[in-house]
């Protein structure tokens, strides 16, 4: 494993090794908050960050497993295409955002907007979510172990939210939706498969009432 120390190199000649590498394992140490650390990587390889990362660490993430060993800051995982990302503590704003594909595991809490604009990536977040989480999500699924804060899937399209806590006023358009079988043998491998000891009948699903996909002048004040 190749160590780098972010206190001796730079932020952009580390990711660039990362960029160049096709295999192997990387462990970043002092990132003390730096932002873009880990961004675009696209190869099967392992990084672990041993502490606190700043905003859009792990950014386009492709095909790699990224370990922070700390909290990270906004926009983690943003666009993530592939691979995943484990976060040891918090999360900030908009974490996962547009993520295409992958996973994210968030081990503490996250803040606001988690999951918005998601498009196909799987979202695990041990801890409970800030307001607008899941926001304009297009598919994919956001699991909550805790509770959701306000607006939670507001505008949401065809991704599936599960929650194990309390929400606290829905978005415009989610409503809790039936928890078939399908569902719950689906969620049930998410959650063995990133060794989450939780149960999937102790989840409930929320969705789209699919009542914005067409102008209705009825539901003018929603848009």
């Amino acid at each position: 494993m190749k160590t780098f120390d972010l206190n001796v190199d730079p932020v952009r000649m580390v990711n660039q090794e990362l960029h160049d590498s096709p295999v192997g394992g990387f462990s970043i140490n002092s990132p003390e908050g730096r932002h873009c650390i880990a961004c675009g990587v696209d190869a099967e390889i392992d990084v672990t960050i041993d502490g606190h990362v700043g905003y859009y660490c792990a950014g386009m993430n492709k095909l790699a497993s990224i370990q922070i060993a700390g909290n990270a800051g906004p926009g983690v995982a943003e666009n993530m295409m592939s691979g995943s990302v484990r976060i040891k503590g918090n999360a900030s704003q908009y974490a996962g955002a547009s993520a295409h594909g992958g996973t994210l595991i968030i081990e503490g809490d996250a803040s606001s907007r988690c999951g918005i604009s998601m498009k196909g990536a799987d979202i695990i977040v041990m801890g409970s979510v800030g307001h607008m989480s899941a926001f304009m999500a297009q598919s994919g699924r956001l699991v909550i172990c805790g509770d959701a804060g306000d607006y939670l899937g507001d505008s949401i399209y065809e991704a599936d939210i599960y929650i194990l806590g309390e929400t606290g006023e829905l978005g415009v358009d989610c409503i809790e939706k039936k928890m078939t079988a399908e569902h719950r043998d689906s969620l049930s491998d998410l959650l063995i498969a990133n060794k989450i000891d939780r149960s999937a009948k102790e989840f409930r699903r929320y969705g789209s009432a699919r009542k914005l996909y067409n102008f209705n002048i009825d539901h003018a004040d929603d848009y």
